[in-house]
């Protein structure tokens, strides 16, 4: 069934490269093609379109659907286009003449895009509340280890003394940000679409209002033809957050890799967390952070095929917007599971006490060094030379028990302080 149907068919090779996945991809928006079929149906009832003995009969069915879809059992046949001919072919095949008015007042279009932003909006919930989780794993890491000193490195060269209290809520606080701009993008898509039908409203006295109202979106894209030209700047708006998201992510799990090394080894996990090699019976490889960088960096890359995809249609709808979906739905479901593994993972993590005294590390404490020569009374600059001239001629002794108490230091990390920035 295609919701487009005119009595004749299409070729099969045209018909195969036109739905391309969407009856895959389609799985993961039917619950909300169904909320927004229901929620379309109350609103026909309300203006007279369709009866209340009618509108009582679209809501067993649509309940029924939606059963099916929460227990697995929904299948989107070959023998449909979508989702979206499936859900109707279903209704007409249980209510005869009374499914067939579902579509009325609307067309695929919007009931494309009222679908997906309703997924956007409950994937987004969803990956903040995620986004939490590890937050306060991270904060409660940083708590626990808290007084384990760590080198900081610029350049990827020995600098100055970190802790892995500062490493972990350095990455907590980051998540911060991730947040904001995540909660940016969730006002945008909560905006109902629905209404504007192929992109130019409709000519039935329709009340969006109602929609709006049964489908929880907090105000409306009044404007119709805005409704259609938001597919496409909406997922380019979400691939940004999600890549900034990612991008965090990703230079974690970069740390990660790094500091489980044997040339760093200031981390490990246990046996099971790791896999080994075919060929060389030592190996613990981090193949769990190594793919979730991957994984990140390819989301990252999300937000420029979104661009390109979209950046030179004129207004009004185009079959480019297809390419949009696939792409956009896999990237919210591996931020998901990226969230989900991370958490996991690092909970297990083992922390290493590390030698400060071993050689590599000398020159880990100059900059407390000098710090100590000013507070003495000598001028930065002078102290500066001294302590490089010791460094130089190899007579440099450092000094391992400096406090650093400024906010936001090693010895003054103000977890409760980041703990109470996370948006609510």
């Amino acid at each position: 069934m295609k919701l487009w149907d005119k009595g004749f068919s299409i070729d099969k090779k045209i018909e195969q490269f036109t739905v391309g996945n969407d009856r895959e991809i389609d799985i993961h928006i039917a619950k909300y093609d169904v909320e927004a079929s229901l929620a379309h149906a109350i609103m026909l009832e309300s203006i007279g379109i369709i009866t209340s003995d009618e509108l009582d009969q679209l809501k067993t069915g649509l309940q029924a659907i939606a059963k099916s879809i929460e227990n697995g059992s929904f299948v989107i046949e070959n023998t449909f286009e979508d989702v979206h001919s499936k859900i109707e072919h279903e209704l007409t095949q249980t209510l005869g003449d009374v499914g067939k008015k579902i579509h009325t007042a609307r067309s695929r279009n919007d009931q494309v895009l009222v679908a997906l932003q309703l997924y956007y909006k409950d994937s987004l919930r969803l990956i903040n509340h995620k986004t939490e989780v590890f937050f306060k794993t991270l904060l409660n890491l940083a708590e626990t280890h808290k007084k384990q000193l760590l080198p900081g490195y610029t350049h990827l060269q020995v600098a100055m003394p970190s802790s892995f209290g500062l490493w972990f809520s350095a990455y907590a606080e980051l998540l911060i940000d991730d947040v904001y701009v995540l909660n940016a993008v969730s006002k945008i898509v909560d905006q109902n679409p629905l209404g504007s039908a192929a992109g130019y409203g409709s000519s039935f006295p329709i009340d969006r209002g109602i929609t709006t109202k049964e489908l929880n979106f907090s105000t409306l894209k009044y404007n119709v033809v805005a409704a259609q030209l938001s597919r496409g700047k909406s997922e380019r708006a979400i691939a940004s957050a999600l890549g900034g998201l990612c991008n965090t992510m990703s230079r974690f799990a970069m740390d990660i890799c790094l500091y489980m090394s044997q040339n760093f080894g200031f981390i490990s996990f246990p046996d099971e967390l790791t896999t080994g090699s075919s060929i060389m019976p030592h190996k613990k490889n981090p193949d769990v952070f190594e793919l979730v960088r991957g994984k990140c960096n390819k989301i990252q890359a999300l937000h420029t095929e979104m661009l390109l995809i979209t950046n030179n249609l004129p207004s009004g709808y185009h079959r480019d917007f297809q390419l949009l979906k696939e792409n956009i739905i896999n990237a919210f479901e591996d931020v998901k599971d990226i969230l989900d593994i991370s958490n996991y993972a690092i909970q297990q993590v083992i922390v290493k006490e590390i030698d400060l005294t071993d050689e590599k590390y000398q020159y880990l404490f100059t900059v407390d060094s000098i710090n100590n020569l000013v507070v003495e009374g000598m001028s930065f600059r002078e102290a500066y030379k001294q302590i490089g001239g010791e460094v130089q001629s190899g007579t440099y002794k450092p000094d391992l028990g400096k406090e650093h108490s400024h906010i936001g230091s090693i010895h003054n990390l103000c977890l409760d302080k980041i703990r109470e920035k996370f948006p609510s």
